[in-house]
């Protein structure tokens, strides 16, 4: 498979980025990005939420696919213009709050100042989907929460922020796809 290029808003919003590890491909075959501790745990650190030589254990990995589901959940009732279920609502608040998000200022001679967070290895997780969950509830609550999106290209299941209000897909690779299906459509009711 050719990897997908980052979704509109994805590079921006780590809450999309996390949304769109999981994507439906044409054929119905699912990737997912997040099916082992170790790829998880890859995810994590080329998000700069885990230091690189972190490893999560299967017990992280499944909590983090949760807080996936979880906000893919609440995105979606944002883009149907639905109430989100409130057990959805508490799982992001679970995960805004499990942790001390101030993150606290240190020192050294080559970073010079700079903020990091100083928890325990074993709250690695945590922390992460405390950002997470903090990047998608002021995304959805922000001046773009009209901007997000999902792809309209079936069977891609990926959001976006949209960047223009005519723009429906989420790659070039899925507005061509629907372009050739309607443009096949066409030529095949002309044909008849």
């Amino acid at each position: 498979m050719i990897p997908l290029p980052p979704a509109p808003g994805a590079d921006e919003h780590v809450s999309l980025a996390l949304l769109n590890t999981r994507v439906t491909l044409p054929g119905g075959r699912v990737v997912d990005e997040l099916d082992s501790p170790e790829a998880a745990t890859l995810w994590l650190v080329e998000q700069d939420l885990a230091p690189a030589g972190a490893a999560l254990l299967e017990y992280c990995q499944g909590r983090l696919a949760e807080l996936r589901g979880t906000l893919r959940a609440l995105f979606s009732a944002q883009v149907e213009g639905l109430a989100p279920d409130p057990e959805v609502l508490d799982g992001v608040n679970r995960a805004l709050t499990r942790v001390p998000s101030a993150l606290l200022l240190r020192h050294d001679g080559d970073r010079g100042l700079h903020r990091v967070p100083a928890h325990p290895v074993t709250k690695l997780v945590e922390h992460a989907m405390a950002q997470i969950a903090e990047d998608a509830a002021a995304l959805l609550t922000g001046e773009s929460a009209d901007a997000v999106a999902r792809c309209a290209a079936p069977p891609c299941d990926r959001f976006l922020l949209r960047t223009h209000a005519r723009r429906h897909w989420c790659s070039t690779r899925c507005g061509d796809r629907v372009r050739a299906s309607r443009a096949y459509a066409r030529r095949r009711r002309e044909a008849l």
